[in-house]
């Protein structure tokens, strides 16, 4: 909480010094509470509490904007002059402090020096249109399933099946109910699901085995200094990565709050979809991991997959839910796909900071060759096979690109996503 109490006292300073866009702003505090420990219920994924912020947001937006789409909800009535801030404002702040209680008081303040900043408009009008809105979507999604228990799961024991890990061994992996969760776009989960993993017999899963073993073990001698570091640069949250790189390449452009809402809730519903989806496809094939993958390759029946008892993988613990289809995989080239798709032919150079090694930054100069890296460094990090990656790409592009083709398309152009 105190962690959380200072970010959104520097964000509110940096209000008073210039006005700042209240999509991002309000980005940037769902980002700082998710990151603050103990916040985040253990049981909801957090791209859950994005995609609905998001969405509000953008319903109330756009109910004055008037150019796109409704999301959900479509208001009568409404006033062309009212303040879109205001509305942006109010919407993520309804949000938010129903989502996360706990921190209202830290909430409340932000939002009153939000609208203390925010000029032109009819900001009464603009907060009575978020907050109706964010009321609406928040009944909307009471009852979709995230609150569920997680469903019990039982550890495979032939070659293949999904085992605990060492050196964490959780009692139980993580969001086994998560593909239950109403989807924000998708008509269902398994919509888009990909086949099943390769064979343990067949030549593909050889080499990817292989690789993973060389590449991704601990002090590896095969990986490059620049691979070790990319496996342990991206072992983070990959959906807050993702966020934070659509910040930048919105602030480079100087998008409006329109625009923004726009871009923030088609990412967030991709994001949020695209963990339905792969949970979905996690459990219904529940393959194993590199690490209990390399240390019981004695079972496995394949002859030129070795077995290494002592194996553990470069970032130490792996994630606690099943190998295919990787999540980082899925999420960043959905992601990619929606940036490519809303900045359709602007490049410039970007840098990426890390989760989990502060300090420190990637530089790229398309947002696919930064969907490349984070998905190749599941490799790296020891915890994914190349075809879990492959797969997960497939995913997340078709998730993107059926949010694009269908949600919050232009009223006067429906076929193109690139408004700017």
């Amino acid at each position: 909480m105190t962690k959380l109490v200072t970010i959104v006292t520097l964000l509110c300073a940096s209000l008073k010094a210039q006005p700042v866009n209240q999509v991002l702003q309000w980005n940037k505090t769902l980002l700082a509470i998710v990151r603050t420990a103990g916040a985040q219920p253990a049981t909801i994924h957090p791209t859950r509490s994005f995609a609905i912020m998001h969405a509000a947001i953008y319903d109330a937006v756009n109910a004055i904007e008037g150019s796109h789409t409704p999301y959900l909800i479509q208001l009568t009535g409404v006033s062309p002059t009212a303040s879109q801030d205001a509305a942006a404002s109010a919407a993520a702040h309804e949000v938010l402090v129903t989502l996360y209680p706990s921190f209202k008081a830290t909430l409340d303040a932000q939002f009153q020096q939000s609208l203390a900043q925010i000029s032109g408009g009819d900001k009464a009008a603009g907060v009575s249109i978020g907050q109706a809105v964010a009321d609406k979507i928040l009944a909307l999604r009471s009852n979709d399933g995230s609150n569920a228990q997680p469903l019990m799961f039982l550890f495979g024991d032939a070659p293949g099946g999904y085992q605990s890990t060492p050196p964490n061994f959780p009692k139980q992996p993580q969001f086994t109910h998560w593909s239950r969760v109403t989807p924000f776009a998708l008509q269902q989960a398994s919509q888009f699901r990909p086949g099943p993993p390769p064979a343990l017999t067949s030549d593909t899963y050889t080499d990817v085995f292989n690789e993973v073993k060389a590449f991704g073990i601990v002090n590896s001698n095969s990986a490059s200094a620049d691979q070790a570091l990319i496996g342990c640069f991206w072992n983070g949250a990959i959906q807050n990565y993702w966020n934070e790189i659509t910040q930048t390449a919105a602030e480079n452009r100087n998008l409006t709050t329109a625009q923004n809402a726009r871009l923030f809730a088609v990412l967030n519903l991709a994001l949020a979809d695209s963990v339905i989806a792969f949970y979905d496809a996690k459990y219904t094939y529940n393959f194993w991991r590199p690490v209990s993958a390399i240390r019981a390759a004695d079972t496995d029946n394949n002859p030129v997959t070795l077995a290494d008892p002592n194996w553990l993988p470069e970032v130490g613990k792996t994630t606690p839910d099943p190998a295919y289809p990787g999540a980082h995989a899925v999420i960043s080239v959905a992601a990619a796909t929606v940036l490519n798709s809303f900045f359709r032919g602007h490049h410039f150079d970007f840098s990426v900071t890390s989760e989990v090694m502060p300090g420190t930054e990637r530089s790229f100069k398309t947002y696919s060759a930064a969907a490349e890296e984070a998905t190749l460094s599941r490799i790296f990090a020891g915890v994914h096979f190349r075809s879990d990656l492959t797969s997960g790409q497939q995913l997340g592009r078709e998730v993107a690109h059926f949010v694009i083709d269908n949600f919050l398309t232009r009223l006067d152009r429906d076929d193109e996503f690139d408004d700017n």
